[in-house]
């Protein structure tokens, strides 16, 4: 490891301690990882993140005494300076909707490889969003007759985004990296994080994720379109 590489440390939450175990081993072998404690439920995670102030939290969706997206809510609303990536399956699609909502900076399906894993963990630590294009066009399409909530009314902000930024935000809804938006608009990679960042700044968000439930939840874009 690189002598500037910091450690992120890490909270493995979930039920099962086998899973935990698994976990631990595949994250123990990576010299920028660290995992620094395990929780059994949702309350033992919110707990132990309050008193080890990890960089990431692994969070389970489905534990006893609070759940995942309860657990997430809770560590978000604290203003504790952790990132949260929850682990999902498919069949439980509706919980990661409200694991999003709830201020997580991504989800990763169980089975994900361990490679994938790691990674996804990195992103996470550095203030990036880790959001699969493809599983979320299937939540999104899944719950399209809820979104938009016809009674909402488009968040006022929206109204502040110069065209340009409107654009980079559909853009970010439909699951393009950086690095395809610049494609996709003929500038440079620079130049688009610097319009993310206007648009993060400007709507209130914390990630691109809470961005891409936004631009579907106002009716920005569309599911399917």
């Amino acid at each position: 490891m690189n002598a500037e590489q910091p450690v992120i440390r890490v909270l493995l939450a979930d039920d099962q301690p086998l899973l935990r175990t698994g976990f631990r081993m595949v994250l123990g072998s990576e010299p920028d990882l660290l995992v620094v404690g395990e929780a059994g439920d949702g309350a033992e995670a919110v707990d132990l993140a309050r008193r080890l102030l990890p960089d990431v939290v692994l969070m389970d969706i489905r534990m006893p005494r609070m759940d995942g997206v309860a657990a997430t809510k809770a560590i978000v609303e604290a203003g504790l300076p952790v990132r949260v990536l929850i682990l999902t399956t498919f069949e439980l699609d509706e919980y990661v909707v409200g694991g999003l909502r709830a201020g997580a900076g991504g989800f990763l399906s169980k089975d994900v490889p361990a490679e994938d894993l790691v990674e996804a963990i990195r992103t996470v630590a550095a203030g990036e969003a880790v959001v699969s294009p493809r599983i979320l066009q299937r939540l999104l399409d899944r719950f399209a007759d809820r979104l938009p909530d016809p009674a909402a009314t488009p968040p006022a902000a929206l109204a502040t985004l110069t065209d340009r930024e409107q654009e980079v935000l559909v853009h970010i809804a439909r699951g393009l990296s950086n690095a395809e938006i610049a494609r996709e608009l003929y500038v440079s990679e620079t130049t688009v994080k610097t319009h993310v960042g206007h648009v993060l700044t400007k709507l209130g968000l914390r990630d691109r994720v809470q961005a891409v439930v936004l631009a579907y939840e106002s009716g920005l874009v569309r599911p399917g379109a």
